[in-house]
Formats: C-alpha cells, sequence, structure tokens
C-alpha cells in the first residue's frame, strides 16, 4: 500500500508539473509583444474566481487575520509573475525553467538566514552547486535582463516558500491560495492602469487558460504531499524540466544545449540526491520503531491496536 502510494504521489507532481509548464508554454506562445499586467490580471481575477467556491461563506473572520502577511505574499507573487512572463516570452522554455528551479537553492539560504535552520555540509555544497549551475546556464558573457528576471521570479517562488512558514496550521491551503491572489487583484490592477495599454481581447482565453493550470498544479501538489511524506517524493517536483526541454522542443523547436544540461544537472542533482539521503534516513526510523513496538509488549496479552494492525507473520505467530 505504501508503495503504490508513493507512486500515485509522484506520478500526481509528475502531472502537476506537466499542467505547470503548459501554462509557461501558453505564456511563451501567447505573451510576446502582450500588455504583462493585463495577462497578470485577467490570470489573477480567474484564480480567485475558481478559489472563491472552495472557501466557507459561513465564517468570513479568517480573512482578516494576518492579512499583512498575506498580502506581502501577494505583492511578492505580482513581482514573480513578472518576471517569470519575460523570462518566458525572452528566453528558451527550458533555460527559463531550469533557473526558476534555483528557487530551492535559495530557499535553503533563506531558512538559514531568516529561519534560523541548522545547515550540513551537503545542504552548503547543495548551495554552491546549484549557483555554479546558474552561472553555466547564463554563462556570464551572455548574461543579460531577462536571466535576472527568471532568477527574480525564483527569488519570488523562495521568498512565498519561507513565508508559508507564517500561516497558521489552522487555515486551509485553499484558504491561504484565496488569500494571496485576492489581496494581489488590486496591484495587478493599479499597475495595469500605469501601463496604460490598449485592451488585448486576443490575451483572455490564454490567460484564463494559464490560470486554471496553476490552480490544477497547485491541486496536485496539495493532494500528493497529504498523501505522503515530503521527503518521499519531492524529487518528482523535476520532472518539470523534463516537460519543459521535451514542449520547448516540440513547439518551439528549441534544442538545449551542453551550457543547459550541465548547469541543470548541477542545480537539481544534489537536491535529488538530498531527497533520497532524506527518504532513507526517514525509512531507517520507520523500521527501527517498528522493531521496538513488539519489545516493548512482550507481554502477549496485549495488543497495540487490532489485529489487523500486525503484519500477516505476527498475526499468524499470535494466532
Amino acid at each position: 500500500m505504501a508503495c503504490r502510494s508513493i507512486h500515485g504521489a509522484m506520478t500526481l507532481l509528475a502531472l502537476g508539473n506537466l499542467c505547470a509548464i503548459l501554462s509557461d508554454t501558453l505564456i511563451k506562445w501567447h505573451g510576446e509583444g502582450q500588455p504583462v499586467f493585463q495577462f497578470i490580471l485577467i490570470r489573477l481575477v480567474f484564480a480567485t474566481a475558481l478559489l472563491a467556491p472552495l472557501i466557507p461563506a459561513s465564517n468570513v473572520d479568517w480573512i482578516f487575520r494576518l492579512s499583512w502577511l498575506h498580502a506581502l505574499r501577494a505583492h511578492i507573487s505580482v513581482a514573480g509573475i513578472f518576471c517569470m512572463f519575460i523570462a518566458l516570452t525572452h528566453l528558451p522554455l527550458a533555460t527559463a525553467n531550469a533557473l526558476f528551479y534555483a528557487a530551492p537553492v535559495m530557499v535553503m539560504l533563506l531558512a538559514v538566514t531568516s529561519l534560523g535552520e541548522r545547515t550540513t555540509r551537503f545542504s552548503v555544497l547543495t548551495v554552491l552547486s546549484g549557483f555554479t549551475g546558474i552561472l553555466l546556464i547564463l554563462r556570464p558573457l551572455d548574461f543579460s535582463w531577462y536571466g535576472i528576471s527568471g532568477l527574480g521570479a525564483a527569488a519570488a517562488l523562495s521568498c512565498n516558500a519561507v513565508l508559508v512558514k507564517k500561516i497558521p496550521k489552522k487555515q486551509s491551503t485553499a484558504q491561504s491560495l484565496f488569500l494571496m491572489h485576492f489581496y494581489a487583484v488590486p496591484t495587478a490592477l493599479i499597475l495595469m492602469l500605469i501601463e496604460d495599454a490598449d485592451w488585448h481581447w486576443e490575451i483572455l482565453y490564454p490567460a484564463m487558460a494559464s490560470s486554471v493550470l496553476i490552480v490544477g498544479y497547485n491541486a496536485t501538489v496539495l493532494f500528493a504531499y497529504m498523501e505522503v511524506s515530503a521527503n518521499k517524493i519531492t524529487s518528482a517536483e523535476y520532472t518539470g524540466l523534463i516537460w519543459a526541454a521535451g514542449l520547448g522542443w516540440l513547439w518551439f523547436q528549441e534544442v538545449p544545449g551542453a551550457w543547459f544540461f550541465s548547469g541543470s544537472v548541477l542545480i537539481i542533482g544534489p537536491i535529488v540526491l538530498l531527497s533520497i539521503s532524506e527518504h532513507r534516513t526517514a525509512a531507517l526510523d520507520d523500521r527501527l520503531a517498528r522493531k521496538q513496538v513488539p519489545q516493548s509488549s512482550k507481554n502477549r496479552d496485549y495488543y497495540p491496536g487490532s489485529i489487523n494492525d500486525l503484519g500477516a507473520g505476527e498475526a499468524s505467530q499470535d494466532a
């Protein structure tokens, strides 16, 4: 059962990342030359409308709890979407996504500097390897504002990931997502008015489709991490880079080069190894905990739960 649930959760994450890459593909396909903040406003409004039915109407007090935190995450999100839009419309799809995947590396740095979390030697090597990979992908000689935009999107993702730690556990994921989009709408509207561009109806459906795909991605992540511990399945998140390389090749005839592959390995490789190491440590702890149960209950008249909680071998011995 555990094995099947892990495989199912990893499949969900892989499908969720496909949704996210399809959203990126829509932005790259329809976004070039279009007013950025019109696209962002449509996407935010439609996402808010999609999430609204999931929110209970009986109690609205939670809307005003930690409103400053959700407003902060909302403004960071708007900045991140803007940077993502610029990167996707000017860089190859796979290259832009490789830069977005620098977010976990930045999360490690922020967790140490802002949350006071302890680091390990392997974590430090992961950070150094990740930033070396970023340099390989960007290549200082070809460095541009579009590459900086990709890193800006990753920085926004990492900041919001760290700020999640401050959200009360009583507040559901749907509520948090709704509030982040809800508080972002006024800012996007003001920026759209400042942009002062003619209304482009042709971006309406791509922006709405992008919104549906991103909400779908968030839903798959929610269900996957509810089913299985994060350290067992987080490596499946990096299937997104495979989807990006494949769709970039099929849709835009973009062929990633050696710099891209080398940098991607340096960014993702250590994080995947770290995830595998954590998974093995957790599995070892689980096995040790199971072995300690029979030792603490040598009295055969006592069972730690029903007979269905015992393994088949233990049940036959007790019979």
